[in-house]
């Protein structure tokens, strides 16, 4: 681990992002720090666990931002992907009903003569 400082990270964590941050250091789910954290508390470290938190949460340095947050991207590709798909079923949409109306007209040998230039 030379080399590997830790940081909090406070966009994947609950509060103020000890334990994200424990979890990134160590290579671990957050989850299961957090849980550790947790069980430590409930079992008898009870000022303890808490006094070590707040110096944590205090002295360590908040994991520099990326300058983009890729859940933010995904979802506004989801949100661009399903306005592209909602507006591409309205054209198409359209167009059968074009397409219906053309067809149901009265004048179907102007349909039949356009077919066979077609051919």
């Amino acid at each position: 681990m030379r080399g590997k400082k830790f940081q909090l990270d406070r966009q994947g964590g609950k509060f103020m992002g000890v334990c994200a941050g424990i979890g990134n250091y160590l290579g671990v789910d957050p989850t299961f720090v957090r849980i550790a954290a947790v069980v430590l508390t409930v079992l008898g470290g009870f000022p303890w666990t808490l006094v070590a938190y707040g110096v944590a949460a205090w002295a360590a340095k908040p994991k520099q931002k990326l300058g983009y947050n890729i859940e933010d991207d995904i979802r506004t590709l989801r949100e661009g992907s399903r306005r592209d798909y909602q507006s591409s079923m309205r054209d198409i949409d359209r167009r059968l009903a074009e397409v219906d109306s053309y067809v149901g007209s009265a004048d179907s040998r102007r349909l039949s003569r356009e077919i066979e230039e077609l051919r």
